[in-house]
């Protein structure tokens, strides 16, 4: 059967700089952010889902000035594929949503701080908290963590672009809170995502685009928040 080659790839120099600007993603910037809403609440307090977005958009914004010629020729990609990248969508949806919430009835010794979180900012600020989970987040991190990390990766050898995304993605969810509570059991946590890092990861892979990415990561998103 036939399969189409993928069109869409990032420069050597979209590459690089993507390369500094996710470690800086994973290490850094949330570090300043946190200190950010320290400094700005004065009270100590961290701010809540207004705070995010404007963290989020200012990430956006960075990825847009990165990346912007690989997601115009991604998103007519997208145009020109869109019944495999609906298709992505629709069976990740169904897939990777069911196994996550089968997966959340599992006796992990932690409880997930993400679910929570969601549902705490939704309740203080539902308009920011549903722009930060279903638009600002799924739009930074699949260009990152599919775009840039699988989709290089892939041009050197399929199964190990796999290996490496999944896992990654899905201990990026976590290993802040690990190294916040002292706790490495929040590492455990990871499991949770897997099926969600799987299905992106899938999806883009099939589609060819990341924007097809992009509404699935949103779709699980909600999911996550309206069911925690």
């Amino acid at each position: 059967m036939f399969r189409r080659a993928w069109k869409t790839e990032m420069t050597a120099s979209e590459r690089n700089r993507g390369l500094v600007f996710f470690l800086l993603y994973l290490l850094v910037f949330p570090r300043l952010n946190a200190w950010a809403q320290r400094v700005i609440s004065g009270d100590g307090e961290a701010l809540v889902a207004e705070a995010n977005v404007l963290y989020y958009a200012l990430l956006f914004t960075l990825a847009l000035l990165l990346f912007w010629s690989f997601l115009k020729k991604d998103f007519l990609e997208l145009m020109n594929w869109l019944p495999e990248n609906l298709f992505g969508v629709v069976v990740g949806l169904l897939l990777a949503g069911g196994l996550h919430l089968l997966a959340r009835r599992l006796p992990f010794p932690v409880a997930d701080p993400i679910g929570a979180q969601y549902a705490a900012e939704y309740a203080a600020a539902p308009v920011p908290t549903l722009t930060l989970v279903v638009l600002l987040i799924p739009l930074v991190e699949e260009v990152l963590f599919r775009g840039l990390i699988f989709g290089n990766l892939r041009g050197y050898s399929h199964p190990l672009a796999y290996l490496v995304c999944i896992p990654l993605y899905a201990l990026a969810q976590v290993w802040r809170y690990a190294l916040d509570f002292s706790d490495p059991r929040y590492l455990l946590l990871g499991l949770l995502y897997l099926p969600m890092s799987a299905a992106l990861t899938w999806c883009y892979d099939n589609g060819g685009s990341v924007w097809s990415g992009v509404a699935l990561h949103a779709g699980l998103n909600a999911l996550i928040l309206f069911t925690a």
